[in-house]
């Protein structure tokens, strides 16, 4: 069997992208080049990886099956056949919007107790490349069930609509959960952290675009191509002129999780997370010792005490549209918890 390194990294490019023009340009051939070489390892292999269509292309089950093995195996042996210099860097990496407060603590506090640099990269993949080599630790928002990872929940995050503001929603202060199970959705289904099944089934949205990162789905956001659903922070951190940020107060709250290999995993990441929870759950105590409130360490929705992304404990959302504070609840300490991601977001 003559299968080349090349026609395995076109295939897991191809079940990345989904798209051959996106596929080839990662791949740094020509289109025509990387449809040959997905060819041939079919002929190779006497199966067909791929079902392809005019609009988009999609795995079959045996293409799924070694997916799932090829994306943890070749980062693996370029690793081995590539291996890094001494000294190399912790990599920390995120999907997108990644959190300020207790991650520039930590990464300062880590790499001065342990002479290591911290690298943060984004990664515009579902788990961020954790689950192919490509990082050591990530930051994830939303639910994550992926095999071979270990998920600690750091926090809770509240929610805020985004709209454009060529939206007859734009003036509004707020809104309800359930409105907006009746608009029709920007969704990011590579790392957003929407959850469609999270509204009633007689009242769920609609889909009004499917994005495959923050950046394209921002942008269908201000071209009023639908309604936006994020973590509060966006509001502050990802100001765009032409979208306006509402208050959702009985949207459920989303995970902020750090996510890791299983097994093989880099010597310090322990030592990481116990720095983040400490940074996390000192933030809380503080905010709510400045607030004359105890702090409170529920991970549900009701909990009321923020911590990380410059909460106020005990506040709803700010109504401003624009500029929302940013209330998440820390998870409880000690705990490492695995759920199951039923949908990706927006």
């Amino acid at each position: 069997m003559n299968i080349k390194l090349h026609h395995l990294r076109g295939f897991l490019a191809l079940a990345d992208e989904k798209h051959f023009t996106r596929a080839a340009k990662r791949m740094n051939v020509s289109q025509p080049t990387l449809s040959r070489n997905i060819r041939r390892l079919e002929e190779l292999l006497g199966t067909r990886l791929l079902e392809r269509t005019t609009r988009q292309v999609a795995l079959t089950a045996t293409g799924s099956r070694l997916y799932d093995q090829l994306r943890i195996l070749i980062p693996q042996l370029e690793s081995a056949l590539h291996p890094a210099p001494d000294g190399a860097a912790f990599r920390l990496s995120f999907a997108w919007g990644f959190p300020t407060g207790w991650p520039q603590e930590v990464i300062a506090g880590f790499e001065e107790e342990t002479g290591l640099a911290v690298h943060v990269h984004r990664h515009d993949a579902t788990l961020a490349g954790v689950d192919c080599g490509a990082a050591d630790l990530a930051i994830l928002r939303g639910r994550t069930d992926a095999p071979r990872m270990e998920v600690v929940t750091l926090l809770h995050e509240r929610q805020v609509a985004a709209v454009s503001t060529l939206s007859e929603l734009a003036e509004r202060e707020e809104i309800r959960w359930q409105e907006i199970g009746h608009q029709k959705l920007v969704v990011n289904e590579v790392s957003g952290t929407t959850n469609l099944t999270e509204w009633p089934a007689d009242c769920r949205p609609g889909v009004a675009i499917v994005c495959r990162n923050f950046d394209e789905w921002l942008e269908a956001v201000a071209s009023n191509k639908g309604v936006g659903v994020a973590p509060e922070f966006i509001g502050r951190r990802h100001i765009h002129s032409f979208v306006s940020f509402i208050a959702i107060p009985d949207a459920p709250r989303v995970p902020l999780n750090l996510v890791y290999p299983r097994l093989g995993g880099h010597p310090l990441i322990p030592r990481f997370i116990a720095m983040a929870r400490a940074a996390v759950g000192a933030s809380a105590a503080g905010r709510g010792a400045s607030t004359g409130t105890g702090a409170s360490t529920g991970t549900g929705a009701g909990a009321g005490t923020g911590a990380g992304a410059g909460a106020d404990a005990g506040t709803r959302p700010a109504a401003a549209p624009v500029t929302p504070g940013t209330t998440a609840t820390p998870a409880t300490p000690g705990t490492a918890t695995t759920t199951a991601r039923t949908a990706n977001p927006g």
